[in-house]
């Protein structure tokens, strides 16, 4: 009874306050059909060295993306996260409170938050940041709901070349809103014209950078046009690493950045948890979602950290807020921030430099093995032909110990140009005997 506190005594007790028979008769208002018809599939209670061996048998089955050659991406790419950063996250000055509304208690959290968002704000070139969303695909979409306020305008131009899920995230909020979402065609050959979707009831246009299929575009003239229109453009990313080689979205005239910050300082860790970035400029700072932690001073004149901008909607009155989203992903944004400090802005440059010269190895290596490359742009993600389809070759080489790609079937199921596309990523972490392995693999079929 070790995690089962209570007895029967205690139960019956509680149960003669409120006037309940049983407890089964708290669950009356379940339908009979949802209700489960005996106890779940899982096996009895067990002493915690027999849980530890079968929760040990049981990831053993994984395939740890460190173990075997590893070229996954299409918003979950992986990096090296320095041992360092795990240990620092740790240390006692952090360990303040989570909710930071009381400052003179929560200094640690409030001055690494002031940094994170100082590091944001510098690497997407935009004035100002905050302290976090909960993902890329959450704040893509708070994007989307900040640019209707600012703008007035109800509708939303989704980019052929935005990540699925980013873009269902932001159907999905705007779904019950008086808002029209113009979602292009997946931009596979890299011809949209997404300047001529853009209208007098125009919010935004949102766009990404690098793209699904990891093309790299100048967006000053989306901007442009976007401005002329009275409307903002939106740059989502998911692979910020790419911001230490290539032009920042502030310096394309981008309004807001919303951003998946995951490739630092936090490892995939099957699938979660991700830390949103959010930025965007100065003169639209009071429509933007979530916390922003400022710079000030107490009474005896020292410099301290506070919350600022924060109306108490944000965190009662939510239907008056801004955003539904009044927390952040604080210790990821946390471990974001050292790992960002361990780099350093030199070491930011090189371990980006270093992913893009990784990638262009491997682009060579497929034009050497007659791999079409679609991509005449990239950094260190790209798009493959095959001569079938992708998925199978998927599963082949993965049952090989090669992971080697996400098809892009999966994120475009009802697209018949995707069956034979293979999104491919290649980071720091990849070898050169990993490289060799997928192309040899990939080669047999070609």
């Amino acid at each position: 009874m070790r995690y089962l506190p209570l007895t029967e005594a205690d139960r019956s007790d509680m149960l003669a306050v409120i006037g309940a028979p049983s407890v089964d008769s708290l669950f009356r208002d379940v339908p009979e059909s949802v209700r489960l018809a005996g106890p779940v599939d899982l096996p009895p209670h067990q002493g915690e060295l027999e849980v530890e061996r079968a929760l040990t048998a049981m990831a053993a089955e994984n395939v740890a993306a460190g173990s075997v050659p590893f070229f996954l991406g299409a918003g979950a790419y992986r990096h090296h996260v320095p041992a360092s950063v795990d240990h620092l996250i740790q240390r006692g000055e952090f360990l303040t409170s989570y909710t930071p509304y009381q400052p003179e208690v929560s200094q640690g959290t409030l001055q690494y938050l002031f940094e994170f968002q100082s590091q944001v704000a510098l690497i997407t070139g935009m004035d100002v940041a905050n302290a976090s969303m909960y993902d890329g695909a959450t704040s893509c979409a708070e994007a989307a709901l900040m640019a209707r306020r600012v703008t007035k305008r109800p509708n939303v131009v989704l980019s052929g070349g935005l990540h699925p899920h980013y873009g269902e995230t932001t159907e999905t909020l705007l779904k019950f809103l008086d808002s029209k979402i113009d979602a292009m065609p997946a931009d596979i050959e890299g011809t949209e014209d997404i300047v001529s979707r853009i209208g007098a009831d125009t919010a935004c246009v949102i766009v990404q950078y690098p793209d699904l299929f990891g093309r790299v575009r100048d967006l000053q003239p989306v901007a442009d046009a976007c401005h002329d229109a009275g409307a903002l453009l939106v740059v989502a990313m998911t692979e910020i690493v790419a911001l230490g080689a290539l032009r920042s979205p502030g310096e394309m005239g981008a309004d807001i950045v919303a951003a998946e910050g995951r490739s630092l300082g936090n490892p995939l860790n099957f699938g979660g948890p991700y830390v949103g970035l959010f930025a965007c400029s100065d003169r639209h700072v009071r429509q933007m979602p979530g916390r922003l932690a400022g710079e000030t001073v107490d009474v005896d004149g020292k410099r301290g950290w506070v919350l600022t901008l924060s109306t108490r909607e944000q965190h009662i009155r939510r239907e008056k807020a801004t955003s539904n989203i009044c927390t952040n992903s604080g210790l990821c944004a946390l471990a974001f921030t050292i790992h960002m400090s361990l780099l350093g802005e030199d070491g930011f440059r090189r371990l980006a430099a270093l992913n893009h010269v990784k990638a262009v190895q491997l682009a060579n290596r497929f034009a050497a093995a007659g791999i079409e490359v679609l991509n005449q742009t990239f950094f260190n993600e790209m798009t493959v032909r095959l001569s079938g389809p992708a998925a199978p070759e998927v599963d082949r080489l993965a049952a090989e110990g090669v992971l080697a790609g996400v098809p892009v079937s999966r994120l475009l199921p009802n697209d018949d140009r995707a069956r034979d596309l293979l999104l491919v990523a290649v980071t720091e972490t990849a070898t050169e005997d990993d490289m060799d392995r997928l192309v040899a693999a990939l080669t047999e079929t070609v």
